[in-house]
């Protein structure tokens, strides 16, 4: 089926196809990490009410990946950003910028199908993202994880 059948279909319009619209306080917290490096991680959900992703929690620069994972609710699908920091095999310093796309499998089905529809029109408004992981358990977001795919 084509795009412009669908969008002749119930439930196949614009928003469908592509998500949520942004709050642009999503942006500007996502750009004070990048840039300012203001905080380690930045939450997000998505507040069907206004349909938008707005920004659920921020996570103090102080703040450790522990800290970051107990911030992700246990039943609920979130996405976010955590920047994470390590030190290469030739000793220097780095961070890289994770896109996380939690959808725990104890979440209520309508809010995973909502978050994984909605989760690439996100991602493209958040630019300089350096790697991106979907999880469904916390195994999935383990600090070796990231190790691993920071490297």
């Amino acid at each position: 089926m084509r795009a412009s059948e669908r969008a002749r279909l119930p439930g196949w319009g614009a928003n469908a196809a592509s998500g949520m619209a942004v709050n642009d306080d999503c942006k500007l917290r996502f750009l004070e990490l990048k840039a300012k490096r203001t905080y380690r991680f930045v939450i997000y959900k998505i507040d069907e009410k206004l349909k938008q992703v707005v920004v659920d929690k921020l996570g103090e620069p102080t703040l450790g990946y522990e800290d970051f994972t107990a911030s992700l609710p246990e039943n609920e699908c979130r996405y976010a950003i955590y920047d994470f920091d390590f030190v290469t095999e030739e000793n220097c310093q780095k961070s890289k910028i994770f896109f996380i796309a939690w959808s725990p499998d104890t979440a209520r089905v309508r809010s995973k199908m909502l978050y994984a529809s909605s989760k690439d029109r996100f991602r493209r408004e958040l630019d300089g993202i350096q790697v991106e992981l979907q999880a469904t358990d916390p195994t999935e977001i383990g600090i070796d994880v990231i190790r691993g795919r920071a490297n």
